[in-house]
């Protein structure tokens, strides 16, 4: 069922696909400092929108890795702490009177 359900999904985002490709047939031209290109618009709208996307990925990316790093630091001075509370217990108490 899931398969069935997954290539549904995929036919859909073909047919979105083409159905945008073929509204979007015209040229436009892309002008860069160093050259310039003629691409159809559908085309370079893609491709905006993958290099959005991996800007995107590339940034949260960078976030996460500095969230782990910092929670692999917190689990190691919690390790750290349990193991001084767990020697302070084993200590006698001391009456002081």
């Amino acid at each position: 069922m899931r398969r069935l359900i997954r290539l549904i999904i995929a036919l859909f985002i073909v047919a979105f696909g083409l159905s945008f490709a073929l509204l979007n047939a015209g040229t436009t031209q892309l002008d860069f400092y160093f050259g310039s290109v003629e691409l159809p618009l559908s085309l370079a709208l893609t491709l905006a929108l993958v290099l959005g996307a991996l800007l995107g990925l590339l940034s949260a990316t960078a976030v996460l890795v500095r969230q782990k790093r910092e929670t692999a630091q917190l689990r190691r001075q919690l390790a750290q702490r349990e193991k001084e509370l767990s020697e302070l217990r084993k200590l006698p108490l001391r009456d002081v009177a």
